[in-house]
């Protein structure tokens, strides 16, 4: 599956494209809209972002779990050296002690993550600022032709800005798109 990252000027041109992309096969559920008017896109039944797009709850939460299992292994062999319970003390209790330090560090790490603008998405803050709306199209592979023929042939005024193998996997790295003829020139104006 693909993401597309498409900016568009304004809210009737999100909705047309909404609309548009329906009648290629593009369900709701893969289309999500973010921007700063949530109000105007309930109003208008345009699917919007959620948190998890919005918010880089899932890549801190990742590696606030990595820090967590590496922190509970440190301890455990802390443990093991030092023995203050005793050489008796069961691999399980070493198994919970890890466990419960990769579910804090998760936690932790997704309470931070709230706070925080999802890395994928920095890039277009001042154009989500400036009031313009960045749709993600989520398409299989037999989709993507028809998505970039549509939004080619219907909907110059929204830019292709990105591409993602896939949205939500949040250590990838999104792709400026290749130029291509109708783009081209905004695209290297940005660039």
């Amino acid at each position: 599956m693909k993401c597309f990252y498409y900016l568009s000027p304004t809210l009737a041109s999100t909705e047309q494209i909404s609309n548009d992309l329906h009648t290629v096969g593009i369900k709701d559920f893969y289309i999500h809209v973010v921007s700063k008017d949530e109000s105007g896109l309930r109003q208008h039944h345009i699917h919007s972002s959620n948190y998890l797009e919005t918010l880089d709850v899932i890549r801190v939460g990742l590696i606030g779990a990595f820090v967590g299992f590496t922190a509970g292994l440190v301890g455990v062999e802390l443990l093991r050296y030092f023995e203050p319970f005793g050489p008796g003390v069961p691999n399980v209790v070493y198994g919970a002690i890890v466990f419960v330090a990769t579910m804090f560090g998760a936690w932790e790490g997704g309470l931070i993550g709230i706070g925080a603008e999802n890395r994928k998405l920095e890039r277009f803050h001042d154009d989500l600022e400036a009031g313009r709306y960045l749709i993600l199209i989520y398409a299989r592979k037999e989709q993507d032709q028809k998505v970039r023929a549509l939004m080619t042939d219907k909907h110059r005024e929204a830019e292709l800005v990105a591409e993602d193998r896939y949205f939500l996997n949040p250590f990838s790295r999104i792709t400026r798109p290749v130029p291509s003829a109708d783009h081209g020139a905004k695209a290297l104006q940005k660039g």
